[in-house]
C-alpha cells in the first residue's frame, strides 16, 4: 500500500490488486486509486461519526483524471465536514427510480390529479415519442444538463414541441427533488437551457376566406355528383367525392358559430343545453366549469341534427356512449376545397374574436363569451382584420399626401 502524489503515469503503471494513496503537497487525504483486473478506479476513504467508510467516485478515463478526481474527492470531503455522508448518498442513488419508472408515478400521482385530461394525453405522447428513447433508461440522478440540451437540440426542427418538452422535463424533476426522491441540493437538469423563441400563430379569416369555407363546407355535406366530379381537374380531385361525414360539418359550423373550443364542441352533451336560454352548461373546459353561449343560428343547426338513443353526445361515435374523433381528416379534406392551407381548427376562435372586437364590442364582454378569465387573455385574440387596419393607413396616408401637395402646415395654437 503505496503512498505518493496520484498522476497519470502512476495510474497506468498499477499492476492488478495495486493500490496507491495520494501524498504529497497538492494530495487530498484519503484519496486512493486501485487496479481491479483491468481497470483503475478513484476511490475516497474517509471517517463519518467514527466509522471507516469507503466511496467509489469512479474509473479512470474521460471523465476521471487524477485533476478531476481529487476535486471529486474534495467536494465529498465537504460534504463529510457539513455532516453528510457520502456512501448513503451513494445508496439512495442506487435506488433512485429510472426517469421511466418515476414517469408512472409522475402521471399517477400529479398528472392525473391536477391536470385535464387532455393535458395529461399531451404528456403522455411526449413522453412515449421524444423523452422516455432518450432518457427513459437514465436514473434521475444520473440525467445530465447536456442529455436534456441534446434532446433538446435534436428537436429544433419542431421548436415549440422542443420547448414543450423541455418544461415538461423541467416540472419532472422539480416533482421529483420536492418528493424527496432527490436530494433537496439536487440541480435540475432542464434548468438554464434556453427556450427556442416561438412565432405566435396569429390567423384569422376574413370575409372572402369565410364565404369560401361557408362554400367548401355546404358542398362537403353534400357531396358530388358524378358530372360534377368528372368535370373537376386532377388537383381538384383530391378531396373526397362522396359526403362528408356530418358530424365533422355540424362541429366546423358550431366552432364558427360559437367560438368554442374544438373539446368543449366534441364533449357537447345533450342534457347539458338550455334551450330557453341559449346556453349549454360545461361542467368542465380549460378554464373550469363555463356556459358556452349559443346563438339563434347555432340553436337551429342542433335542432336539424340527429339523436341517438343510445348516446348522450351532441355529436356521437360509432360505440355506444362513445363521442366523434374523426375530426382531422375531414378538416384536411375541407380547408383544401376551400382554398386555405394551413388553417387550423384553433383560428375559427380567433376569427370569433377577431370580428367582435372589430365590430367594437368591448373585450371584456368578447372574453365572457370566450370564457377568459382574464382580460389579457382576449386581448391575444383581439387582431383586427386587414379592412379597418388598412382603413387607418389609407385615412393617415392620403392626410399627409394633402400636405406634400403644398397645403400649408399649421401649428396647433396654444
Amino acid at each position: 500500500m503505496a503512498s505518493k502524489g496520484i498522476t497519470i503515469r502512476t495510474v497506468e503503471d498499477l499492476k492488478p490488486d495495486q493500490q496507491v494513496w495520494d501524498a504529497g503537497q497538492s494530495a487530498v487525504k484519503g484519496l486512493g486509486v486501485r487496479r481491479q483486473r483491468r481497470d483503475a478506479i478513484y476511490v475516497l476513504k474517509y471517517r463519518f461519526k467514527g466509522r471507516q467508510r469507503f466511496v467509489t467516485i469512479g474509473r479512470h478515463g474521460s471523465p476521471w483524471t487524477p485533476l478531476t478526481a481529487r476535486r471529486e474527492a474534495k467536494r465529498l470531503l465537504g460534504l463529510v465536514a457539513d455532516g453528510v455522508d457520502p456512501a448513503v448518498e451513494r445508496d439512495a442513488a442506487k435506488e433512485q427510480p429510472t426517469v421511466a419508472g418515476f414517469k408512472e408515478r409522475y402521471i399517477a400521482e400529479y398528472a392525473i390529479s391536477r391536470k385535464k385530461p387532455r393535458t395529461v394525453e399531451e404528456d403522455e405522447r411526449l413522453f412515449r415519442l421524444h423523452i422516455l428513447p432518450v432518457l427513459g433508461a437514465k436514473r434521475l440522478s444520473d440525467v445530465t444538463r447536456a442529455d436534456v440540451a441534446r434532446l433538446h437540440r435534436g428537436r429544433s426542427a419542431h421548436q415549440a414541441n422542443a420547448n414543450r418538452c423541455l418544461a415538461l422535463i423541467s416540472h419532472l424533476f422539480s416533482t421529483a427533488i420536492r418528493w424527496g426522491v432527490l436530494p433537496a441540493s439536487a440541480t435540475n437538469p432542464a434548468r438554464g437551457i434556453e427556450k427556442f423563441p416561438e412565432k405566435k400563430r396569429e390567423r384569422f379569416l376574413s370575409a372572402a376566406e369565410l364565404a369560401r369555407l361557408g362554400e367548401a363546407l355546404s358542398r362537403a355535406a353534400r357531396g358530388w355528383t358524378d358530372s360534377e366530379w368528372e368535370a373537376l381537374s386532377k388537383s381538384q380531385r383530391r378531396g373526397r367525392k362522396t359526403a362528408e361525414d356530418w358530424r365533422a360539418i355540424a362541429c366546423f359550423r358550431l366552432l364558427l358559430l360559437t367560438g368554442a373550443r374544438l373539446s368543449e364542441i366534441l364533449s357537447l352533451q345533450w342534457s347539458w343545453i338550455d334551450w330557453q336560454r341559449g346556453t349549454a352548461r360545461l361542467p368542465d373546459s380549460k378554464t373550469g366549469a363555463k356556459n358556452l353561449h349559443l346563438s339563434p343560428a347555432a340553436l337551429d343547426l342542433l335542432r336539424d341534427l340527429s339523436r341517438l338513443k343510445n348516446n348522450f353526445h351532441v355529436l356521437p361515435g360509432r360505440r355506444p356512449g362513445a363521442r366523434f374523433v374523426g375530426i382531422q381528416k375531414p378538416w384536411q379534406r375541407i380547408r383544401l376545397l376551400a382554398q386555405l392551407p394551413g388553417l387550423r381548427i384553433h383560428d375559427f376562435r380567433h376569427s370569433f374574436a377577431s370580428l367582435a372586437v372589430a365590430n367594437n364590442e368591448a373585450i371584456y364582454l368578447v372574453g365572457a363569451v370566450l370564457g377568459h378569465r382574464q382580460v389579457t387573455t382576449t386581448e391575444r385574440y383581439s387582431h383586427l382584420s386587414d379592412d379597418p387596419v388598412k382603413a387607418v393607413a389609407n385615412r393617415t396616408s392620403e392626410r399627409i399626401a394633402a400636405m406634400l401637395s403644398g397645403f400649408p402646415f399649421s401649428e396647433p395654437a396654444e
